[in-house]
């Protein structure tokens, strides 16, 4: 075919998913060719680039599931690929805090799933909180010393750098428009940078925009993404010193959100959120930023309408936190009283792509979906960013038996 690069492997998106399967298949088979098609003008642009950076333990994620497997795994492998490559990363530790008593039995069915899981985390008292988070209120808590923080804007960088001093290409402004079945076998890859892509397999890590680049690929999504968009405020420097680690809520196991909580930054500073509330669009991170087609198609979709009649009542108090400043703070002085809004600055919302079933069910674990010639990553939350080198690892599985 003229006008074209042909490769062995073509993977879609340029996030931390998609560069961590790069450098997995690039460290496994160095002969083999790849090309990774990013449609924004920088890697890291979206999901990646608004992540708080945190290394999660482990310790929320039902035992056996994607998500607990890969994060225990790739904990390890992000930590060890910070130190080696010289990317900032520190361990922590985390609070996981009980605020009335009847979060007790939650809490404890939390520690059990961590100590499933392996997780390094103990029981403490109020008294033992408050000499890790002195400004935490706490009737008891969990405390997860090896919860990390660390910069995957910069992970990303640097996967992209040494991807291409191997001489892969990492192309940009490259919006995937059609794949086609090549009739000689692979596919046929038309993207908006001109110059189409011929590969053997291909690996779908599109994230907000998974479920569409699945129908590109000729098969249907198992969960349609409905984009939902997180508010964060940064502590003023005069309020910085009231968080020592990260400080999260027991969560609702009813709901796939954790709540609003603390977070150090690895270069410093806090932040504090997310709410979660539907955005107005895929990519639409400013609150009155619309996008009238991808509105129209999550208002529309069934999994959508019966997931709001069910958790209609949560879903109202988000929105009220969104335009509400006062109702924001209020939701985080759960965890610490002596917070006020004039401790608040704005800073960048991120947007999730939460896959979401037709029946209205959340969907919480990964979804990887293998079909003829093409990987689709049709589901990747958190954990994913702390994942993703074990996410990486499990697709190069997949993809090395066929380019063998």
């Amino acid at each position: 075919m003229q006008n074209s690069k042909q490769v062995d492997v073509a993977i879609i998106g340029g996030g931390i998913l998609g560069l961590a399967t790069a450098y997995n298949l690039m460290g496994r088979m160095p002969g083999k060719s790849l090309v990774v098609l990013e449609k924004e003008s920088t890697v890291a642009h979206h999901q990646t680039g608004h992540n708080s950076g945190v290394l999660h333990a482990g310790i929320y994620y039902k035992p056996g599931s994607l998500k607990a497997i890969n994060c225990r795994a790739g904990k390890k492998l992000m930590e060890d690929f910070c130190d080696e490559h010289g990317v900032p990363w520190k361990r922590c530790g985390k609070v996981v805090v009980a605020t009335d008593e009847k979060e007790i039995p939650k809490m404890h069915d939390i520690f059990e799933r961590g100590q499933q899981n392996g997780v390094d985390c103990r029981l403490i008292t109020a008294e033992e909180c408050r000499e890790i988070e002195p400004h935490a209120a706490a009737v008891a808590a969990i405390h997860v010393p090896e919860t990390g923080i660390t910069d995957y804007k910069m992970v990303c960088e640097k996967m992209a750098s040494l991807l291409s001093d191997a001489g892969h290409e990492i192309r940009t402004n490259a919006k995937v428009t059609a794949i086609k079945r090549n009739p000689s076998g692979g596919s046929v890859i038309e993207c908006t940078s001109g110059l189409a892509v011929e590969a053997k397999l291909v690996v779908n890590c599109a994230g907000l925009q998974c479920d569409r680049v699945t129908k590109l690929s000729g098969q249907k999504p198992s969960a349609k993404i409905v984009p939902f968009r997180g508010e964060y405020f940064d502590l003023k420097k005069s309020a910085e010193h009231m968080v020592k680690t990260l400080i999260y809520p027991v969560p609702d196991p009813a709901f796939p959100f954790l709540g609003v909580h603390f977070t150090t930054m690895v270069h410093g500073g806090a932040e504090c959120g997310p709410n979660a509330v539907l955005a107005l669009g895929r990519e639409a991170y400013g609150k009155f930023q619309v996008n009238i087609p991808d509105l129209f198609e999550s208002l529309t979709y069934p999994g959508f309408i019966k997931m709001a009649a069910k958790h209609w009542k949560m879903g109202m108090g988000e929105m009220w936190r969104s335009y509400s400043k006062a109702a924001f703070v209020k939701a985080l002085q759960r965890l610490m009283p002596e917070i006020r809004a004039e401790h608040l600055e704005p800073c960048p919302s991120g947007i999730r792509a939460q896959a979401l079933k037709s029946d209205g069910t959340l969907v919480d674990d990964f979804i990887i979906d293998d079909a003829d010639n093409v990987v689709n990553v049709n589901n990747a939350p958190s954990p994913a960013a702390t994942a993703s080198l074990n996410i990486g690892k499990l697709i190069v599985d997949k993809l090395e038996p066929r380019l063998k």
